[in-house]
């Protein structure tokens, strides 16, 4: 049996999620810190008292570190975090890792890993795994599409395989909070793939669809749930499930659920979550409402940085703006789909629902293949049309911001802001949906008069990422109006 499925202590209460073959790494268990009293209250130097009577003891402490890690010198640390962009703030920060095999995960983890057929970890994956394994509170900053999901995935399925099973009516070990359905969907998918080997149960908790399914898998017992705030709420208050024994908390894209205004629900279930626990709190952007909920809930934390905590592009999207009247938006984007369309999947970005409707209904009217996803559609619609979208038979898709997190779609060739939205940070969100896992791609954005008190910042990023910035965006940008009404700049 792995040391991930055993404790000294009783090792009978502890299963072999896989198999007897006994898969896994050798060695014993690192010592765990046995609560938060162990941690300095947000690295202030003053230890955070907190009551745990009552509450048993855990596991969280999993990273021993590979002879090559080891041998690494400071200089060269420094050289590769330099190379890959790799920020790090905290105490007794542990060394990145350069591979898979380096990362300390058992064996049947590594096997799921190489099924995947990934050649090298991330940047946030090779920072963040020892430091989750260690089972400190970590803060991780990343852009989207940088992999992050399994960053926290992989070490929690090692979290679970570490702790006692679950009895009748035990809640779940990992819980995992995200602003959407979509990604909590995709999150979900993940979580399934890779904790397939461990006989890991996983289910997925949100609005806009029966709750029967959703309470009979919860009533069987999972050890992950991930879940939207709202209907995890109601859940709970419904006897449905506790969270008594959460052990390893996500707090997936903070900054969107902080935009979406979920701070009260998020809270709320805090507030019921054993306060030793472990927690991982990751966001695209660093806002102030983002740093001061993380100081209320992390305990000494790591921090990890990839790139800049300022709010920047992916440089592997080729930015184009334009500024066009609002009249004139609908043709302007007929002529764009003239000169781009390849067959290749194109998402447009409306910013209410009846715009998303009525543009997809021009669209069709004038024989482009389009279909739209916003918020009042039913889950089951919302599904349809993301796997017409996936499988190329319906290649445009019009969205509103619904889309703009969590939609895992590889090979998203263009990005077309016909709105702009309402905020920098979903902007870069919105174009992120493109040029993921390493490929590239194309953002067009539409922006009018309405739009100018963002010119200023949508430079920056522009400018930031190496993009041209049409004299026209430039002047607006400078205060100055924008072209006359019958004006259209080409794209380039």
């Amino acid at each position: 049996m792995s040391r991930y499925d055993s404790r000294s202590s009783d090792p009978t209460s502890y299963r072999d999620r896989r198999s007897d073959s006994g898969l896994g790494g050798g060695g014993a268990s690192a010592a765990a810190p046995s609560s938060r009293r162990d941690y300095d209250d947000g690295g202030s130097g003053s230890p955070k008292k907190i009551n745990l009577d009552g509450l048993p003891h855990f596991e969280k402490n999993f990273y021993n570190e590979s002879p090559s890690v080891r041998a690494m010198t400071e200089a060269e640390v420094n050289e590769y975090r330099l190379r890959r962009e790799i920020t790090v703030e905290g105490k007794d920060v542990p060394k990145p890792v350069k591979s898979f095999s380096d990362a300390a995960f058992p064996e049947y983890v590594l096997e799921e890993v190489k099924k995947a057929g990934f050649v090298e970890p991330t940047p946030i994956q090779s920072q963040g795994w020892p430091m989750a394994l260690k089972g400190r509170d970590l803060i991780g900053i990343a852009e989207t599409g940088s992999g992050k999901t399994l960053a926290y995935l992989l070490p929690a399925i090692v979290h679970v395989n570490a702790q006692p099973i679950l009895d009748p009516g035990d809640g779940p070990i990992v819980l995992v909070l995200a602003p959407t359905r979509e990604l909590a969907v995709q999150i979900q998918q993940e979580a399934t793939k890779f904790g397939a080997s461990s006989r890991i149960k996983s289910t997925c908790i949100y609005g806009g669809v029966p709750k029967g399914p959703q309470v009979r898998d919860l009533q069987k017992g999972v050890e992950i749930v991930i879940a939207t705030p709202g209907r995890l709420i109601d859940m709970l208050e419904s006897n449905h499930t506790n969270l008594r024994r959460v052990t390893y908390l996500v707090l997936d894209e903070a900054d969107r659920m902080l935009d979406m205004g979920f701070d009260p629900q998020i809270r709320k279930i805090v507030s019921q979550i054993r306060p030793d626990r472990q927690t991982l709190y990751w966001s695209a952007t660093w806002p102030k409402e983002v740093e001061q909920l993380a100081r209320q809930f992390l305990y000494n934390p790591y921090k990890v940085i990839i790139g800049s905590e300022d709010l920047k592009a992916n440089h592997a999207i080729k930015q184009y703006v334009d500024i066009v009247p609002e009249k004139q938006k609908y043709d302007k984007l007929v002529k764009l789909l003239e000169d781009i369309m390849d067959g290749s999947r194109i998402l447009i970005f409306m910013d209410t629902k009846k715009g998303c409707d009525q543009i997809t209904r021009q669209l069709r009217m004038d024989g482009w293949p389009a279909l739209s996803i916003h918020g009042d559609k039913s889950q089951a619609e919302r599904d349809w049309v993301l796997s017409e979208f996936k499988s190329g038979k319906s290649p445009i898709m019009t969205a509103t911001d619904v889309a703009a997190r969590g939609l895992d779609v590889k090979d998203v060739k263009y990005v077309i802001n016909y709105d702009f939205p309402g905020s920098l940070e979903d902007y870069v969100h919105r174009i992120g949906r493109t040029g993921r896992a390493g490929a590239k791609g194309t953002a067009y954005t539409f922006f009018t008069a309405a739009n100018a008190r963002f010119a200023k910042e949508l430079i920056s990023i522009l400018e930031e990422a190496g993009q041209r910035v049409s004299s026209e965006l430039a002047a607006m940008g400078r205060g100055a109006p924008p072209p006359p009404s019958g004006l259209l700049i080409n794209f380039g």
